[in-house]
């Protein structure tokens, strides 16, 4: 789904959901600027989706038209399709990538960033006799996932692993980088996607 859309369906939402959000609000929650927000709203008022109008002099409600009850939810249908895809692909890639490790005779696995990717291949692992021993992502540090306590990368050097399959979501190479200036071989490094 084209981030455009996506950013659409957000915004559309938003102000379906009971309140009435600024602005200033909506960019906070989109993580988007205030510039762009606004330029959305007026492409969607325009296409007569939302529905602008004055509260007092300083504010303005929202209001989803049947029009945007339509669109929203044409783009939710979007939105679960490409999801759907995403998630047969990664387990596809996934299941290939763990069928071939264990060829080669890898039986312990770290995943680093936890994510939705990591959950995805969590499912994929179950499927052979290799074994998550770790979940590092410095961000999530002391939360778990799948059972597992999510470590730093500090402490990845006292975990025994065979190799490390990228999970995370950030900057290939910049973690590519990192991973190497710790100390970790490339060839224990597998990249999913």
């Amino acid at each position: 789904m084209e981030t455009q859309d996506l950013r659409t369906l957000r915004i559309l939402e938003k102000v379906d959901n009971g309140y009435s959000p600024s602005q200033r609000d909506l960019a906070r929650d989109l993580n988007i600027s205030l510039g762009l927000v606004n330029s959305f709203i007026k492409s969607l008022s325009h296409k007569g989706y939302v529905k602008v109008t004055t509260i007092s002099r300083k504010r303005i409600q929202y209001i989803l038209t049947p029009k945007g009850m339509a669109e929203k939810s044409r783009l939710t249908y979007r939105y679960i399709q490409s999801s759907y895809q995403y998630y047969r692909h990664a387990r596809q890639k996934l299941q290939k990538l763990f069928r071939d490790l264990e060829t080669q005779g890898v039986q312990n696995v770290v995943f680093h960033g936890a994510s939705d990717l990591a959950e995805i291949a969590f499912l994929s692992l179950r499927e052979t006799g290799n074994d998550l021993v770790a979940v590092v992502d410095d961000r999530n540090s002391g939360k778990k996932l799948l059972g597992h306590d999510i470590i730093n990368s500090q402490e990845l050097a006292h975990v025994s692993f065979d190799r490390i399959v990228i999970t995370e979501d950030g900057t290939r190479d910049l973690l590519l980088d990192r991973l190497l200036t710790s100390g970790i071989p490339r060839d224990k490094i597998v990249f999913i996607l």
